[in-house]
């Protein structure tokens, strides 16, 4: 095959979608940790779990050895509306770069929440319609996972209340717009309607939020309503399963065009994007075939895996969630309001972690938001497509790459995860364009007070 004989854009056939989901846990020769029951110290059951998510959801959070989960015919229905979505060979990238690396990007943004978090909220709505629940709670950062929930909850006609980051809120006030468009309640976070957010500000009247204090808030609600359940858009086992599709798709247009590639890059902020693209490439490394050299990207203001430690913490900061075995900064850790909202998370998937901890991944790498947005200033002048400042982190490390074999003349294939578009950030791309962005990246002694609020847990820690 030449090289032009590869089209700028690889669509799969609606015949080559996946109708399964891939379990990475199945292959993984170390499980990740259990979830622990805060109370008692023990694994969460599947009754306990019940109480805050959908029951379907619970079985599919514990199973980690069934490889392959059919995607309810339903479900693939409403896939089809926006996927299967694009693999695109970044050629005008390549030739600004003037790099012999070849580039490719799966891109996510071709729904209206305009990222990858469809793929997962689709999901838990149906389950949760399925279970005949009447609504549910969620957090958001960004605003991509609540448009999406509330996307798919108005597909099926469920009510959705979603807890916004309060920064966040504040730098996008359309994503709001959009979320109550499909007809879902939005509250900046922390807000007077909980106890745990009333409590937050009664000591930090200024508090500007976490995703760590919007879970709180949800699942206060969730666990306190009747016909209610929570969703989450990262970090859970059950979410990387969905999000398995982004993966899957991948593979199987690399596999059309005959490219196998030498790196793979995602955005790593709880792990829903990275998980669902690496799966299927990570299952290969796990039977003992060829792999791409992975690569997670965070952001230096929120440096989860780069500097985070590998223990049981809290998922919230009310401390009401199970524990999770993952790379945490600690649940009281509350990042600079940097424009990542949707990397700001303290923890990390505790699949991702364990992949991490073993190895498996090869490396993590924190990036400065003002070298971010320089790198999505040059892909959208270049591309054409404008991508969300999460994306941008791994466009980011893709043109490091590229420029790293521009130097030693090495054509790598190098592919990375454009999870979505930027067109809600705007107010981030001004302020790097004015020269008033800037970049914090915590110290030692900032970590240490989130690492001091990890519960010590005699014989399991």
């Amino acid at each position: 095959m030449t090289e032009k004989k590869i089209p700028y854009k690889i669509y799969l056939e609606e015949s080559e979608m996946p109708r399964t989901w891939y379990n990475v846990r199945a292959d993984m020769p170390i499980k990740p940790a259990p979830l622990l029951n805060p109370g008692t110290g023990k694994p969460m059951t599947a009754e306990e779990l019940g109480g805050v998510f959908c029951d379907e959801l619970v079985k599919q959070e514990l199973d980690d050895t069934t490889r392959e989960i059919p995607i309810p015919q339903e479900i693939q229905d409403f896939y089809k509306m926006y996927r299967p979505s694009p693999l695109v060979r970044a050629y005008c990238l390549e030739e600004k770069l003037q790099t012999p690396a070849k580039i490719y990007y799966k891109f996510e943004g071709n729904n209206t929440s305009g990222s990858h978090k469809l793929n997962s909220a689709i999901a838990q709505a149906y389950y949760a319609k399925e279970q005949g629940l009447t609504s549910l709670t969620t957090e958001t950062g960004a605003g991509q996972w609540g448009t999406a929930l509330a996307m798919a909850c108005g597909f099926f006609g469920l009510d959705l209340h979603v807890f916004m980051v309060k920064c966040s809120a504040q730098q996008k006030p359309y994503r709001k717009a959009v979320m109550e468009t499909y007809n879902a309640r939005v509250t900046e976070s922390p807000s007077a309607e909980t106890a745990v957010g009333r409590a937050i500000l009664a000591k930090d009247p200024d508090n500007t939020g976490s995703l760590g204090t919007a879970i709180s808030e949800a699942v206060e609600e969730a666990t306190s309503t009747e016909g209610c359940r929570y969703a989450l858009g990262s970090v859970l086992n059950q979410v990387l399963l969905h999000q398995s599709i982004i993966g899957l798709e991948t593979k199987t247009a690399l596999e059309k065009i005959g490219v196998e590639p030498d790196i793979l890059i995602g955005c790593a902020g709880g792990g829903s994007n990275l998980g669902g693209l690496i799966a299927p490439f990570m299952g290969d490394r796990l039977a003992g075939k060829r792999a791409p050299y992975f690569i997670a990207v965070e952001p230096a203001s929120c440096p989860t895996l780069t500097r985070g430690t590998f223990a049981y913490d809290f998922c919230d900061v009310g401390k009401v969630t199970p524990l999770a075995k993952m790379y945490t900064l600690g649940s009281g850790f509350i990042p600079s309001p940097n424009h990542a909202g949707g990397l700001r998370y303290h923890g990390m998937s505790p699949v991702l972690s364990q992949l991490y901890h073993d190895g498996l991944i090869d490396e993590a790498r924190a990036v400065e938001q003002t070298r971010v947005f320089e790198a999505a200033t040059l892909f959208a002048r270049v591309e054409g497509t404008l991508p969300a400042p999460e994306s941008a982190h791994a466009i980011r490390v893709a043109m490091d790459e590229a420029l790293k074999c521009k130097e030693t003349g090495e054509e790598k294939v190098i592919v990375f995860g454009l999870t979505g578009t930027g067109y809600f950030d705007m107010a981030a791309y001004s302020a790097f364009r004015n020269g008033t962005m800037v970049d914090y990246i915590p110290t030692d002694e900032d970590l240490a007070v989130g690492f001091a609020n990890i519960p010590h847990l005699e014989g399991i820690q």
